[in-house]
């Protein structure tokens, strides 16, 4: 029988990212129905913004406050993460996929002599406990997992429980000074590009695919992207051609999102890419093959020339 779900709460700036209240929401349902207690965990040195955190479920946040600790540290992080794990009895910890959830949750894992499944799509549970959906064979699959070991790790897709509204209750915060940080490392400073915006946490998202024939061709996605206050996604053919980095790929292998708007240019729909956008409230394809599979997903659909289409696009937007 488990004891508790504690759930790891990213933050950056003092700001919680939006994909850790989605596993804070996730932590909330599962420990209501598991029958047990849970709590959020948040690492860092100045942070308020904390109400956030219980519109999602889970009203108990503990702060692990230290200065050696405002920014992100492997060693340090999962010192401190692991060894309030431990006294705390939580057995079951929830992360969002993110970059650091990536590094951090094996090290947690290894710490706490923990199974850990990576990158989670779905959570179900079975017979009183968490059975996990993950993709294998690089996307062909997806493989149902039962951890084994008293203590389980999971890490959960962005978006894989939207949020909806908020519940509005009170957050209840406990400060815990964290002494003797073991840094075996430790940054000094942390450089972001503060222009571009992660697909994962977008309202908007504009798309591109093999149908843009070039790298330099994205320049006119970026335009509008900037024009709309959007990210810039891609799809995994472009990814895989070396036109945008990996971290800008949407679907089954790369990021699940769920914006307001996603316009795909230049994409054909395969079944990977649609696993990873079809849960966006509105649609829009562009693409010169009438016949291509997006048009079946999207909401609004234009079959023509993307490298006539676009532009015009952007003139309307500056006018």
């Amino acid at each position: 029988m488990s004891n508790k779900i504690l759930v790891f709460v990213e933050q950056r700036n003092g700001e919680i990212k939006k994909s850790s209240l989605e596993a804070v929401k996730a932590g909330s349902l599962f420990a209501e129905q598991l029958g047990i207690s849970s709590e959020a965990v948040v690492i860092g040195n100045e942070i308020t913004n904390f109400n956030s955190i219980s519109n999602y479920g889970i009203s108990n946040v503990t702060h692990l406050k230290s200065a050696d600790l405002a920014l992100y540290s492997t060693t340090g992080y999962s010192q401190a993460l692991s060894e309030y794990a431990k006294g705390t009895n939580a057995d079951i910890l929830f992360f969002a996929n993110s970059s650091m959830a990536k590094d951090l949750a094996p090290h947690i894992a290894i710490q706490l002599d923990a199974s850990l499944a990576m990158d989670c799509v779905e959570l179900n549970i079975q017979n009183g406990e968490i059975i996990a959906t993950r993709p294998v064979y690089a996307g062909k699959a997806l493989a149902e997992i039962r951890l084994t070991k008293s203590t389980k790790i999971y890490t959960i897709r962005p978006n894989t429980f939207p949020l909806g509204e908020g519940n509005g209750k009170n957050t209840e915060v406990k400060i815990k000074e964290i002494l003797n940080v073991n840094l075996s490392t430790k940054v000094t400073e942390l450089k972001q590009n503060n222009d571009k915006i992660d697909v994962a946490e977008a309202s908007i998202i504009v798309s591109g695919g093999r149908g843009l024939q070039a790298p330099e061709n994205f320049a006119m996605l970026e335009e509008l992207a900037k024009l709309l206050n959007a990210a810039v996604g891609a799809s995994r053919a472009a990814v895989d051609a070396g036109w945008r980095p990996h971290g800008d790929q949407v679907g089954q292998t790369g990021k699940t999102v769920s914006p307001n708007l996603y316009i795909a240019v230049g994409i054909s729909g395969a079944i990977q890419h649609l696993a990873g956008m079809r849960s966006s409230k509105y649609i829009v394809a562009i693409n010169k093959d009438p016949e291509a599979p997006i048009f079946a997903a999207a909401d609004y659909g234009i079959a023509g020339d993307a490298f006539e289409i676009v532009p015009k696009l952007i003139e309307e937007l500056k006018k």
